[in-house]
């Protein structure tokens, strides 16, 4: 986990105390949507990157700190090395801040991410739950089960057919897909559409032209391979919605175990976009 800065001295002694390991800081503030909605990415990365040094410093609780590092956004990530800056990310773009860290770190080539895809994360933490529906699934098996492992599973109710409907609480990119299904009643033919204004009834998903159609084979819901998307037509996601049409036996219901979306985030808060509101600078809020 993250190492929690609460003053512009701890900065000094963590930066010192790091010697000549990576250290990634994320400087960020509480009253910062985007600050919050990347932390779940900020905290995957310091579990798959043990060797780095992770911190999170407040940006009015470290004023002196961000003033001198030109911190003028939120978030922004500075990558440092025995003390000197090696690179810098604004924004929540976990993806350029995964590159930057492979690039600054030699062990960072060894560290196997769990999304398996370079620079991008499961996107659980960025979808918001009271977004998402599923048109079609069991009582007894619902959508909720697949979004995380091991929660059960998904199956479809009066027949093969499921639509999915995916909420995300900030703009996303797509890489790729990872699903755990059983061979015999996982799904086949998948087509998926981006930043609908309601969720598709069964017909329109039929008969409209998706973004991309997946026709997977039974290796492909193993839950290790990533499934790959265009990534280009999938660069700044609000919704997602996935069109089950058919399973690969002809099975009456489909079931999926688990379904991941990976991917990365695109959002940007700025400093000057707000104004400090009470107080002066040094000065408790």
């Amino acid at each position: 986990m993250p190492i929690v800065i609460p003053d512009d001295d701890r900065f000094k002694a963590e930066l010192n105390n790091a010697g000549s390991k990576l250290v990634v800081v994320d400087f960020m503030a509480t009253w910062c949507g985007p600050c919050h909605r990347v932390a779940p990415a900020f905290e995957d990365l310091s579990r798959r990157y043990p060797h780095v040094v992770f911190l999170k410093v407040d940006v009015d609780q470290c004023p002196d700190t961000a003033s001198a590092q030109g911190v003028t956004a939120m978030p922004t990530f500075i990558l440092y090395r025995n003390k000197a800056r090696v690179g810098m990310v604004k924004g929540a773009d976990v993806t350029t801040l995964e590159n930057k860290i492979k690039e600054n770190s030699p062990e960072g080539e060894e560290a196997a991410g769990e999304s398996g895809a370079l620079g991008h994360v499961d996107l659980v933490g960025f979808i918001q739950k009271s977004a998402c529906e599923c048109l079609n699934d069991a009582d007894d098996h619902p959508f909720a089960n697949c979004l995380s492992a091991g929660g059960g599973y998904l199956e479809s109710d009066c027949d093969e057919q499921l639509i999915m409907s995916y909420g995300f609480n900030q703009g996303v990119k797509l890489h790729s897909l990872k699903i755990t299904a059983p061979e015999d009643k996982g799904p086949k033919t998948l087509k998926l559409f981006i930043n609908q204004p309601h969720t598709l009834d069964f017909d329109a998903a039929d008969s409209s032209e998706g973004v991309q159609t997946l026709e997977l084979k039974p290796e492909d819901l193993s839950g290790e391979n990533n499934i790959l998307l265009r990534y280009v037509k999938f660069q700044n996601v609000q919704n997602l919605q996935i069109f089950v049409k058919d399973n690969q036996t002809g099975a009456e219901t489909t079931r999926i175990d688990h379904l991941a979306i990976i991917g990365s985030t695109i959002s940007v808060t700025n400093m000057s976009d707000f104004k400090r509101v009470a107080g002066k600078k040094g000065e408790s809020h």
